[in-house]
Formats: structure tokens, C-alpha cells, sequence
């Protein structure tokens, strides 16, 4: 059986709360959905990264509050 889907999507606001390795995030129809992992280095590196201190803080990006509708 063939199936032929037209589609027209409109989102106004897309809130997702986390996102994982293992995370699907499907907006429309698909005929399948085939998992794949995929594990690069491609820096080279050796060990694990330094934790974060004082000496190293993060630099947060300031966002405008999403607009009330």
C-alpha cells in the first residue's frame, strides 16, 4: 500500500525541556524512524574535561522572555 501525505505545519511556539542522546523530536509524518548512535572525538582528546570553578565560569548568552500569546 502507497500513501501520499501533503502537509502544511505552522508552529508558533516549540518549548522542549531537555534533550539527550537518545532524543526523537518528530514534527510531521515519517515512514519510519531508524535509531542511530554515533560517538565521535573527533578533538582528540585523552581524558575527561576539567570541572567548572570560580577560575572558569560559564558565560551565559542573555535571552528576551517568549512572547505571551
Amino acid at each position: 500500500m502507497s500513501w501520499t501525505i501533503h502537509q502544511q505545519i505552522t508552529i508558533h511556539q516549540l518549548r522542549v525541556d531537555s534533550v539527550s542522546n537518545s532524543s526523537v523530536l518528530q514534527v510531521g509524518s515519517a515512514g519510519a524512524i531508524r535509531s542511530l548512535s554515533q560517538l565521535y572525538n573527533s578533538g582528540g582528546f585523552t581524558g575527561p574535561a576539567p570541572q567548572l570553578g570560580e577560575e572558569n565560569p560559564l558565560s551565559f548568552v542573555p535571552l528576551p522572555s517568549p512572547a505571551q500569546i
